[in-house]
């Protein structure tokens, strides 16, 4: 005869009061984890405790029931309801739901209580938080319910809008949380399905190739046209800005090219009618503009108009607020925001008086134009008064040996025959006034010439003077006729344009001193020669150096092989202790590593991070190696041959250090370099599968 099942019999559960329960030892949770003791104790007065309390009777020497009952598991939940007794919010014989246990081992209890329960996958947290959404509850108020922040709401909101497939894949474990992260940056579902069906033909599924592959064809928020045209008048004209919740970005990524160039057009458009109304002749409007555009023109001087009276009032007003403020916060380490503020207020103001344009001659303005760009920084770039050769005043040929009545004759009379000159000469001849041979004057002055030089060779303060004039009429006026030097300073352009080359600091700062240069010479070259006169050494000797390094060529040109020059290149950066790390170069993407071999890219890495480093970058395909590359010779001081001088010791680490490069290469580099950072879901995972454990909202009971 079958013997039949024995039944199980459950746990009872019944209401103690609180004040007769104890914490037991035998509670093997001694780490703090998870959501803190004030957090469940609001939530468990919010919405009453969600899961009972594992409890065993205490029992006296003889075994007896002392009708206290000791916590094996649940002791959080315990010291949760404590605090809102301490708190007065709970009575100390209020009932609370526990389950009596009886037999076994008191931490057998607590251990398979935690061990047993099955953490919430953060997939139903998402749709939790989407469900909260769509019943009308606010990411505010989801936060308040939730007990998090209103960015981790944000998140999780974010993560649940992704393509359901994609949601599907990641339940299914097919895709890690940081790349479903990654898939976040674009909404747009088909363009996320997309890519992800090209990653299943690749081997590399890093977040960063996923965020580059969802963003390629998309303008950073960080670019020029981006912050001239404003990211609200972007998005009010119907553009989309892709968002990274997850990382930093920078202010994302404008999704619409196409409209946010038309909105750069129409912006630079409306500016460049209101300064043509000015009378210039010509306009040039461009969102960017080489490097060297304005050789070959002209600049015209202008006059910064003089303050008004109250607008010079305005302005030592504002100075001595801001003197004041300066004084009051010197010994500050951090202002303000209030006051943060308003200096910022008062040195705009200021700049904007102290910065006004030139006002220029109308009848030279005729003759002028206006380029109309976007500077590094996203602000409108105007460039006024350059006049083209084209539209240059003829210029008045000197006639060498001729008087003052034959040069100002008509020029049909001066192209006449020799015979109609002869008759002049006979007339002058009558009156005493008979010219001296050209023949003559020739070897008159060539007597003279040689004895300048000898003079001039001896006294070397006047030939640095007379050196000086001729470079200085060549570099800042168009016609430089008013020396009787043979020297000349030819200004080199650049014909082949690097990117970025005209928003660089370097471009900005040879601009402004030329500029200021500009500022203090005279209007006339007649006027040049006293001028440097007038000048002391220290002001001659810098206006030299200016003028001389206009003519620098350094330049690798492959039709025009000049070695010669290029090692002299060589022997002047050594001279001045030329250091290019220092003038803002840095090897990007762009600028080196994206174009050259991936044997020239793992060269770099190694010598600048070490071998290691290269060794752990050499199995990538060369874009994903030159991204990564770029991030590890971030800040190392590393640079290219051609870039180094002679005799300065090549900045490069050795081993580059466990934070910078280790095992997390072979994850994800870039978000390693980012981690120094805010990176609010670094630890996404982790904090997910604590709240859905630890919370009691969840009521995951060990089953």
């Amino acid at each position: 005869m079958a013997t039949a099942a024995k039944k199980i019999t459950l746990s009872s559960a019944r209401d103690i009061p609180f004040n007769q329960l104890v914490i037991s030892q035998a509670n093997v949770r001694r780490i703090k984890a998870g959501v803190s003791i004030e957090d469940l104790a609001e939530d468990i007065a919010r919405r009453t405790l969600l899961q009972s309390i594992t409890v065993r009777p205490v029992r006296d020497a003889d075994g007896n029931e002392t009708g206290m009952f000791e916590i094996p598991a649940g002791g959080r939940r315990y010291r949760a309801l404590e605090l809102l007794v301490k708190q007065r919010r709970l009575a100390k014989n209020a009932p609370v739901p526990c389950v009596v246990r009886e037999g076994g081992l008191a931490e057998e209890d607590s251990l398979a209580e935690n061990i047993q329960r099955a953490p919430l996958h953060p997939l139903d947290q998402f749709r939790a938080f989407l469900a909260f959404r769509e019943k009308g509850m606010s990411e505010e108020e989801i936060a308040a319910n939730q007990f998090v922040s209103v960015s981790v709401v944000k998140q999780r909101l974010r993560l649940a809008s992704v393509s359901p497939k994609l949601l599907e894949v990641y339940a299914d474990d097919g895709m890690t949380l940081d790349q479903l992260m990654a898939f976040t940056v674009n909404g747009d579902h088909e363009r996320q399905e997309q890519v992800f069906e090209r990653l299943t033909q690749s081997y590399n599924k890093e977040p960063h190739v996923i965020r580059r592959m969802l963003t390629e064809a998309a303008v950073r928020a960080a670019d020029k046209r981006a912050q001239y045209v404003g990211l609200d008048a972007y998005t009010e004209a119907g553009g989309v800005v892709m968002r990274d919740l997850f990382q930093g970005d920078e202010g994302g990524w404008l999704q619409d090219v196409g409209l946010l160039e038309a909105l750069v057009a129409e912006k630079l458009r409306l500016q460049a009618e209101a300064i043509s109304a000015e009378g210039w002749k010509w306009i040039d409007v461009a969102p960017d503009f080489p490097y060297g555009h304005t050789y070959g023109l002209r600049r015209l001087r202008g006059e910064q108009p003089a303050l008004t009276e109250p607008e010079q009032a305005t302005r030592d007003a504002l100075q001595a607020e801001l003197d004041a403020l300066e004084q009051t916060y010197a010994d500050a380490d951090d202002l303000p925001e209030e006051v943060d503020e308003r200096f910022g207020e008062i040195e705009t103001t200021i700049g904007a008086l102290d910065e006004r344009p030139e006002v220029f001659d109308p009848e030279e303005i005729g003759r002028a134009g206006a380029f109309v760009s976007i500077d590094a920084s996203g602000n409108l770039k105007v460039e006024r008064g350059y006049v083209r050769p084209k539209d240059e005043r003829p210029v008045e040929t000197e006639a060498d040996g001729e008087t003052d009545a034959v040069a100002a004759r008509p020029e049909r009379e001066v192209d006449r025959s020799s015979a109609a000159i002869e008759t002049v000469m006979e007339q002058e001849e009558d009156d005493g006034l008979k010219p001296i041979p050209d023949r003559l004057m020739t070897e008159l002055t060539a007597h003279r010439t040689l004895a300048l030089r000898h003079a001039l060779g001896e006294q070397p303060d006047v030939a640095f003077v007379a050196a000086l004039h001729a470079l200085t009429l060549r570099a800042f006026y168009r016609y430089g006729s008013d020396t009787c030097l043979e020297l000349d300073l030819k200004i080199v352009s650049f014909g082949t344009q690097a990117p970025g080359l005209n928003d660089t600091s370097m471009a900005s700062a040879v601009d402004a001193r030329h500029q200021c240069w500009v500022a203090v010479l005279p209007r006339e070259p007649g006027e040049l020669w006293d001028a440097l006169l007038a000048f002391d050494s220290d002001s001659r000797q810098t206006l030299f150096a200016h003028c001389v390094s206009l003519s620098v060529n350094a330049m690798y040109e492959a039709y025009n092989r000049r070695p010669r020059a290029l090692a002299h290149a060589d022997q002047l950066a050594q001279a001045v202790d030329l250091d290019m790390v220092a003038a803002g170069w840095v090897p990007t993407v762009d600028t080196y590593l994206g174009r050259v071999t991936k044997a020239r890219i793992l060269a770099s890495v190694r010598e600048a991070r070490g071998t290691r480093a290269g060794d752990r970058i050499e199995h990538l395909k060369k874009g994903d190696m030159a991204e990564k590359a770029q991030e590890l010779l971030a800040a190392s001081g590393w640079l290219p041959e051609q870039l180094r001088t002679p005799g300065r010791p090549v900045v490069a680490l050795t081993e580059p250090s466990s934070t910078v490069i280790g095992s997390s290469i072979d994850q994800d580099v870039e978000e390693m370099a980012e981690c120094g950072g805010e990176k609010a879901m670094a630890e996404t995972e982790l904090q997910i599968e604590d709240e859905a454990a630890e919370i009691d909202t969840q009521a995951v009971a060990a089953e």
